[in-house]
C-alpha cells in the first residue's frame, strides 16, 4: 500500500521535470530512463532522506511509485548518482521557478507585490547525530570540531511561505554581497514590494539596489559598525528611526526554515563541495514541491503577528 503524500509528489515532481528538461540529452542516449524521471527520483530522494542504493531499492519494491514515474525498470545508483553530477544549478532554479508558477496560480494575491525576506541557515553534510556528539563531549571533555557547513541562502515568500530563490555555498562565510543575486533571480519570479533582511545583510549598497532597481522597500537593521561611526543614507534612516513593526514579519522565513527541517531532511550529504549544494538546491525544489499537497499545515503553523 502506498503511503499517503508520496504519489501525489512523485506525480507533480515528474509534471515539474518535465516542464524544465528535454527527455533525452542526446539523441545518442540508451533511452531506458529519460531525464525528467531521473530528476522526480533526486526530489523523492531528499523528500525520504535516502540515499542512492536505498532509493533504487525503495523503487524495486514500490510498484505504485514505478507507475507514477512512468518507469518500466528500476534504474542502478550509479545512473542516479552521474546524474546529479551533471545536473547544473540553472535547471534547478528554473524547476523552482516552475513550482512558484504553480503555487502563485491565477490567485488574486498573485497580482499583488509580495513581501519576501532574506535568511540564511545552516545544513549538516553528513548525518552524524546529536548523541554521538554528546558520547564524544563526555568521554573526551572536548566537543567535536565542525570547520565547515553548508550555508543555505533563500528569498521566501512571506504570506504564501514558499521559495523564490536560493543558493549554497560553504559556511561560515558573510553573504551581504550576495544579496543582489538572490533577490534579483526572485523578481523574476514575481513582483517584489517589501524585502526583509537580518544584520547580515547590512549594507548601503543592498538597500540603494532594492530601492533603485526593484522600486521596492527594504527594511534591515543598520548594526554594522559602532554605535559612535557616522552613518548616511538609508542606514542612517534605519538607525534613527526603525520601522519594528514591518521587521515583525520577518520571523516567517525562520518558520519556513523549521518546517523544511521537521519535514524533510536538515542535511545537504555529500563527498564534494559541488555534490552537498546540488543537494541543498534540490532540497529547495523539493520543499517547494510538497508545498501544494500540505498547504493546509503551513496555514495552521504561521506565526505571523496579528
Amino acid at each position: 500500500m502506498a503511503e499517503v503524500g508520496l504519489l501525489p509528489f512523485a506525480s507533480v515532481a515528474l509534471q515539474v521535470s518535465k516542464a524544465v528538461l528535454p527527455r533525452y540529452r542526446s539523441r545518442f542516449s540508451k533511452r531506458l530512463f529519460n531525464q525528467p524521471q531521473l530528476l522526480a527520483i533526486l526530489c523523492l530522494m531528499r523528500y525520504e532522506d535516502r540515499t542512492f542504493r536505498e532509493a533504487e531499492v525503495r523503487l524495486s519494491e514500490h510498484r505504485e511509485l514505478r507507475q507514477a514515474l512512468g518507469l518500466a525498470s528500476v534504474p542502478d545508483f550509479t545512473t542516479l548518482y552521474r546524474f546529479l553530477q551533471r545536473l547544473d544549478d540553472v535547471t534547478i532554479d528554473k524547476a523552482v521557478g516552475e513550482t512558484v508558477r504553480r503555487l502563485r496560480g491565477t490567485r488574486r494575491k498573485s497580482r499583488r507585490k509580495a513581501r519576501v525576506a532574506v535568511d540564511a541557515t545552516g545544513l549538516a553534510e553528513g548525518a552524524v547525530s546529536t548523541f554521538f556528539v554528546r558520547r564524544m563531549h563526555h568521554h573526551g571533555q572536548k566537543p567535536l570540531l565542525w570547520r565547515h557547513w553548508l550555508k543555505w541562502v533563500v528569498v521566501a515568500h512571506l504570506e504564501q511561505q514558499f521559495l523564490l530563490a536560493q543558493i549554497a555555498r560553504r559556511g561560515p562565510w558573510n553573504d551581504c554581497a550576495n544579496l543582489p543575486a538572490v533577490v534579483e533571480t526572485a523578481s523574476q519570479q514575481t513582483q517584489i514590494g517589501l524585502v526583509l533582511a537580518d544584520a547580515e545583510f547590512d549594507s548601503e549598497r543592498n538597500h540603494t539596489y532594492i530601492r533603485r532597481r526593484l522600486g521596492a522597500q527594504s527594511v534591515i537593521p543598520a548594526k554594522r559598525g559602532k554605535k559612535i561611526w557616522r552613518i548616511h543614507g538609508v542606514r542612517a534612516e534605519m538607525r534613527r528611526s526603525f520601522p519594528r513593526q514591518i521587521y515583525r514579519h520577518r520571523a516567517l522565513i525562520e518558520t519556513l526554515f523549521s518546517s523544511a527541517k521537521r519535514k524533510l531532511p536538515a542535511r545537504a550529504p555529500g563527498r564534494t563541495l559541488a555534490i552537498q549544494k546540488r543537494q541543498a538546491l534540490l532540497l529547495g525544489l523539493s520543499f517547494n514541491l510538497y508545498r501544494p499537497r500540505h498547504r493546509y499545515l503551513f496555514l495552521r503553523m504561521s506565526t505571523e503577528p496579528s
